[in-house]
């Protein structure tokens, strides 16, 4: 399939860089996260997704019925899309390591993405996740690293579904990390600097010349 399915920022490394793939939050856009994958791992190919899915104005990967109430249908939809992209954009760049970056509803769609198709990410940083309802188990994700962040009193991804995502990632094989702050849904600095260091040991480094290239 063409990756030509979403609207996306992307910057291209050199020839067999690690590609990382950032996905926004709810109201949130391709950009939103483009400056920090680039700090982040500034050696690698980056390439942010916009979700095509709109909630009063505010751009989303798949469609809920209410907080914390996903329209299952269209996440499953949203997710085989996204997968697709993912796997044209994988073939196209050719990269060393792929790691992913997905904060609130781009940790979502990211989550499913590894439920569903464990084998196109070596590892993902989850930021405030919120999976309310039991994935089923089976893909195995051996091999596959996450580091997942979230906050105490987060009003939105309430702790307790935050550690049982955990425990189910663990159990499917992952190696799973958790970096908690005592606040709520907001990021925080102790969680971009784990993850930070988290994705730059997971995709390694890479020297050579650079070019860049925008597609909107």
């Amino acid at each position: 399939m063409s990756s030509e399915t979403y609207h996306y920022a992307q910057h291209t490394a050199a020839p067999g860089a690690p590609l990382l793939f950032v996905f926004h939050g709810t109201g949130g856009d391709e950009r939103q996260f483009f400056a920090l994958g680039r700090q982040m791992l500034p050696f690698a190919h980056l390439v942010s997704p916009r979700g095509d899915v709109a909630e009063m104005g505010a751009a989303r990967f798949f469609r809920r019925q209410a907080e914390g109430q996903y329209d299952r249908a269209d996440l499953s939809r949203a997710t085989a899309k996204m997968a697709a992209f993912v796997a044209a954009k994988i073939a196209e760049l050719r990269p060393s390591r792929v790691v992913g970056l997905g904060y609130s509803n781009g940790a979502n769609i990211l989550s499913t993405l590894l439920f569903d198709k464990p084998a196109l990410f070596d590892a993902a940083v989850l930021m405030h996740p919120l999976i309310p309802f039991d994935p089923v188990a089976g893909a195995g994700m051996d091999g596959t690293r996450i580091l997942i962040t979230a906050g105490r009193r987060d009003p939105i991804c309430p702790p307790a579904l935050t550690e049982r995502l955990a425990d189910f990632l663990g159990a499917e094989g992952a190696g799973v990390e958790t970096v908690w702050h005592p606040g709520g849904h907001e990021i925080r600095d102790t969680e971009l600097d784990a993850a930070s260091a988290f994705l730059a040991g997971a995709a390694g480094s890479a020297a050579g010349t650079e070019a860049t290239g925008e597609k909107a």
